[in-house]
């Protein structure tokens, strides 16, 4: 019924949803003079108008709003796991948001990390014919299959978080951060930092597969690509979690103690383990000490080790993003026009004593207003 609603309205609202990276502090992903920018950064920018990405007020409002018919409205939101401190604040935003008093009944899946377990997850929802499914991909091959059926049941689609390789007719809309600006950023920062100094750069990427870290990597490697006095010594997946930044780097320390003096983790959770790798086997880092150390998430613990300048460049991805689903639910819900791509802001933080174009300065004040 709902998608005979949509019918009219997708045909001329759904715009391509291949979109990649996140902003920065008030604007982290504008690149440096002479690093390039993507195409498909700026397009996707100009198809997600500044007041849906920023506008807290409205979509918190939208959140809040009962369905248009009085009945509740049933969600099912296929999470990717609970690897890390971001995921669980996404969690915890998604419960708060789709909430009965709000007028939502939320069917939550952890998926742990197990694409066939998430593909199944999202058939069980189609199955109960809930009224919308939203998905937080765990990798991004292999969906046409499950939106095609999603499709033919009658269910909108929200692709959030993470992105997807699918024809982009088969899904909804799209929420989530530009991770590719991300690393664009991260690398911004490294050369303004280093200011012509050599570096020596080992990497520990996220999981395999996922959007984030691909987007991530893309976006460093881009600007890498344009100094020459940069080496990329070795990359590995950590997985997105602490135990798999420790592993990773107990294996970078044997392979190239001494050569080093970037990290960079693709979360704050690896960048944990890293640390502790590091002071396992006498390495310093930080503001302080002999290695750069650059993150991603920007976690309330994250921006602590920021703030204590052991982590000199912290980018978010920031995980609320429920309200602005919400937004476009209620826009569904209601027959309106929507945006087909919409993308959440972000910020991207540095140690004390170190001043950025690309970044904020880290403070305790900053921190304070951290609820994640």
């Amino acid at each position: 019924m709902l998608r005979k609603k949509l019918a009219v309205l997708l045909a001329t609202a759904m715009v391509a949803a291949s979109i990649v990276g996140c902003g920065g502090a008030d604007q982290a992903a504008a690149p440096a003079d002479g690093a390039p920018a993507a195409a498909d950064d700026a397009a996707a920018e100009d198809a997600a108008p500044a007041e849906d990405a920023a506008d807290d007020a409205a979509a918190d409002d939208a959140a809040e709003a009962p369905a248009a018919s009085g009945d509740v409205i049933t969600v099912g939101y296929a999470q990717v796991g609970h690897e890390s401190d971001w995921r669980t604040a996404n969690t915890q935003n998604y419960q708060d948001v789709f909430s009965a008093e709000n007028g939502y009944e939320l069917s939550l899946i952890d998926c742990d990390n197990d694409n066939a377990v998430q593909l199944e997850a999202v058939r069980n929802f189609i199955t109960q014919q809930l009224d919308y499914i939203v998905i937080a991909p765990i990798e991004t091959a292999g969906w046409d299959t499950v939106l095609q059926e999603a499709q033919d049941a009658g269910i909108p689609v929200i692709i959030a978080d993470r992105e997807i390789d699918a024809d982009a007719s088969l899904y909804d809309a799209w929420v989530g951060t530009n991770t590719k600006n991300e690393g664009v950023t991260a690398g911004n920062w490294l050369a303004e930092y280093l200011d012509g100094k050599e570096a020596n750069i080992l990497i520990i990427e996220g999981s395999v597969g996922a959007s984030a870290a691909l987007g991530r990597s893309e976006g460093f490697d881009e600007v890498a690509a344009q100094h020459s006095e940069w080496k990329i010594l070795d990359h590995q997946s950590g997985d997105f979690t602490q135990d798999g930044g420790q592993e990773v780097m107990e294996s970078f320390i044997k392979s190239y103690e001494g050569q080093f003096n970037v990290v960079v983790c693709h979360n704050d959770n690896e960048a944990y383990g890293a640390m502790d790798a590091m002071d396992a086997a006498g390495i310093t880092y930080g503001v302080d000490g002999d290695v750069i150390i650059i993150s991603f998430d920007a976690t309330h613990d994250g921006l602590q080790y920021t703030l204590d300048g052991k982590i000199n460049c912290n980018v978010e991805c920031n995980p609320i993003q429920a309200a602005v689903v919400a937004e476009v639910i209620q826009k569904m819900q209601n027959g309106e026009s929507f945006e087909a791509t919409t993308l959440v802001n972000d910020e991207a933080f540095v140690a004390p004593g170190i001043e950025s174009q690309y970044a904020t300065t880290m403070t305790e004040e900053i921190l304070a207003g951290r609820a994640y």
